[in-house]
C-alpha cells in the first residue's frame, strides 16, 4: 500500500477547509494509506517532510503556496520520496512549470498517475541557513514587489495583487551596478533586476523568460535588466515577455542572458533578495545549481 503524507496550509491564499478531505478522499479510493499534516508555524511543513521520510513514506504532497511547498521539498533533497503539489496560493510557480492544473481533484490524480521526475534546484546559504528554490532567485525589483505586497492583498486579489504593487513602486526603480561572476567569469552590470532562473515560466502560464530553461539540464539561467526610468522599466519588462517565445535574441540595451551553475551576485549596495516568490535577506549571495535534486510527481 502506498503511503503518503499530505501537509496542509491553512493560512495559504486559495485555501479551503474542505480540499485536504476531498484530495485525501481521491487518494484513498486508489488504495493509498494519506496522513494528513496541518502546519501551524513557519518551519512546520520541513519538519513533517522529514519525519515523512523517516517514517517510510513514498510521497509527500503539499496543499499551500511555493513557500510551504519549497520548504518541505528542502526536507526531501537527496531522498527518493516524492513532492506531489496540490496548489493552494498565489502563484505556485514550481507547480505552474509542471503542469500541474490548480483544481485540487485534477491535482490529486496527477499524485496518482503522474510521472516521477528527477529536478534539479537552485541552492543558497544565508546568513538564517540553506534555502532551495524550484523556479527563480531574485534580487532588486521583483523582490521589492513581493515584499511590498501584502498577504491579505494576496488572498483576496491573487496575482493581480502584484501587478498593483509593481504599479506602485514602478517610480522608485533605479539601477544599482552589480558584479556577478558566473562559473568564475566576472561580468559588470547596471541593473534594477537579476533573476536566476531554474524554470523558464516566471508566472505560469503566462510570462515565460526563455524558452530553452529546462530544470533536468543541470544549468541555471542569468537574465539580468537594466531601467534608467520607469518607461525604461516597462520597456524591459515587455522584451522579456516577447522574448519569452524567441530562441535567437537580438541585443538589447535592457536584457543581458547566460547560462552557468555558480552564481555570485555582489551589488555596491545591499539588494533585496527573493526565492520562488518569497523575500529572503538581501545581496550578495551565492547560487549554486544541484542537478537532479529533487523527485517531483508531474504530468
Amino acid at each position: 500500500m502506498a503511503r503518503a503524507v499530505l501537509i496542509v496550509n491553512p493560512t495559504a491564499a486559495r485555501a479551503n477547509a474542505r480540499t485536504p478531505a476531498r484530495v485525501a478522499r481521491v487518494l484513498t479510493a486508489a488504495g493509498w494509506q494519506v496522513d494528513l499534516a496541518t502546519t501551524t508555524g513557519p518551519t512546520d511543513a520541513g519538519e513533517f517532510a522529514r519525519q515523512a521520510v523517516t517514517a517510510g513514506a513514498e510521497t509527500v504532497a503539499v496543499f499551500g503556496g511555493d513557500g510551504t511547498t519549497m520548504q518541505a521539498a528542502a526536507a526531501l533533497v537527496g531522498t527518493d520520496v516524492a513532492l506531489g503539489f496540490i496548489p493552494g496560493g498565489t502563484g505556485n510557480l514550481l507547480a505552474g512549470n509542471l503542469d500541474i492544473p490548480r483544481n485540487p481533484d485534477r491535482a490529486a490524480r496527477v499524485l496518482l498517475e503522474g510521472r516521477r521526475r528527477r529536478i534539479d534546484l537552485g541552492r543558497v546559504e544565508l546568513s538564517d541557513g540553506m534555502h532551495y528554490f524550484g523556479v527563480a532567485c531574485g534580487a532588486g525589483a521583483d523582490a521589492w514587489v513581493m515584499g511590498e505586497t501584502a498577504a491579505h492583498h494576496k488572498r483576496r486579489w491573487g496575482m493581480a495583487a502584484y501587478w498593483a504593487t509593481l504599479a506602485r513602486v514602478l517610480p522608485r526603480f533605479r539601477n544599482t551596478p552589480c558584479r556577478i561572476t558566473i562559473d568564475d567569469q566576472p561580468l559588470d552590470v547596471s541593473v534594477v533586476l537579476i533573476l536566476i532562473l531554474n524554470c523558464g515560466i516566471i508566472v505560469p502560464p503566462l510570462v515565460r523568460v526563455r524558452p530553452e530553461v529546462n530544470p533536468e539540464d543541470g544549468v541555471l539561467d542569468l537574465l539580468t535588466v537594466t531601467a534608467d526610468s520607469a518607461l525604461g522599466g516597462i520597456q524591459a519588462l515587455f522584451s522579456a515577455i516577447r522574448n519569452g517565445y524567441r530562441r535567437n535574441v537580438p541585443p538589447s540595451p535592457y536584457l543581458r542572458y547566460a547560462r552557468g551553475t555558480r552564481f555570485t551576485v555582489v551589488p555596491t549596495e545591499p539588494l533585496p533578495v527573493q526565492f520562488d516568490g518569497d523575500p529572503c535577506g538581501v545581496a550578495p549571495f551565492t547560487v549554486d545549481v544541484v542537478p537532479r535534486a529533487l523527485t517531483v510527481l508531474a504530468g
